[in-house]
């Protein structure tokens, strides 16, 4: 799989991400039960010290056509388990899932930049696989990698009215005119979605406007998904698929938003 030329990648001394998730779908683990939550939870307990659990993942897989529901396992459903740091980093668990997010919960929190959070999934999910052996649970089959990146993007930082968005993502504009019937809109919420090379999947783009709940602020939610796997099936090829999504990602990014804020509001590193 090519891998690009990372090393030379845009960055960003203020990036606007809030959040980030790496993640690996793979073959339900039918041995996987309820107790062994509890057990894994020994594991993570430490740095993870709160649990809750939330509904299960439906799985998407990225295929020829696009994005499409899974099969499901006709057995009683398991729920889906949130091991919770208290910076705000997620380990989440279900039975053919596991996930790690970076979140930022104060305005002060930096972005520890994609070497680090992937070096963190890339520990926490050996750690998984050590439980499975430990508890002769399976083996990890892959069947997708996934990696999304959360960019709130507050009214004030390049842009004021909704109607404007050319001013953060010049492929998108509205045509205010006066003679024209439809209002100025009142929310947005655009989709658009590329293909990898190599047959890796696809990066999924979505615009969309919002209301911080914290300080009751607008902004513009910019989410990027990559979701694949590539011809190579086995767990070693993962690397360099975390790779080819992460340049894809950044690279999408900065093709997606206008270099007047990414150089005055972002500050970005030439």
């Amino acid at each position: 799989m090519s891998i690009g030329s990372s090393h030379s990648l845009p960055e960003y001394k203020k990036p606007p991400v809030d959040e980030v998730v790496c993640g690996i779908l793979f073959e339900p683990l039918k041995q996987f039960l309820v107790p062994h939550f509890g057990l894994l939870w020994e594991k993570f307990k430490l740095e993870y010290p709160r649990c809750r659990h939330v509904d299960p993942l439906m799985p998407v897989v990225e295929s020829a056509t696009g994005p499409r529901p899974d099969e499901v396992i006709s057995e009683v459903p398991l729920p889906r388990i949130w091991f919770i740091h208290d910076d705000g980093r997620i380990i989440q668990v279900q039975r053919d899932r596991f996930l790690h997010n970076w979140r930022k919960l104060k305005p002060t929190d930096e972005y520890p930049r994609y070497r680090t959070v992937f070096k963190i999934f890339q520990t926490h999910f050996s750690t998984f696989q050590q439980f499975l052996s430990e508890y002769q649970l399976g083996e990890i089959i892959p069947k997708q990698y996934e990696m999304t990146y959360v960019n709130n993007i507050p009214q004030g930082e390049g842009w004021e009215t909704i109607e404007a968005t050319e001013n953060v993502f010049p492929d998108f504009s509205w045509r205010s005119t006066k003679d024209r019937f439809l209002p100025n809109p009142a929310a947005i919420n655009w989709q658009t979605s590329f293909t990898l090379p190599n047959n890796a999947g696809r990066l999924h783009m979505n615009i969309q406007s919002a209301v911080r709940i914290a300080d009751k602020r607008r902004l513009f939610r910019l989410e990027i998904t990559a979701r694949g796997i590539g011809d190579d099936t086995s767990l070693g090829s993962m690397h360099a698929w975390f790779e080819l999504a992460h340049e894809w990602i950044v690279r999408g990014f900065a093709d997606y938003t206008s270099m007047p804020i990414q150089k005055n509001v972002w500050e970005r590193i030439e």
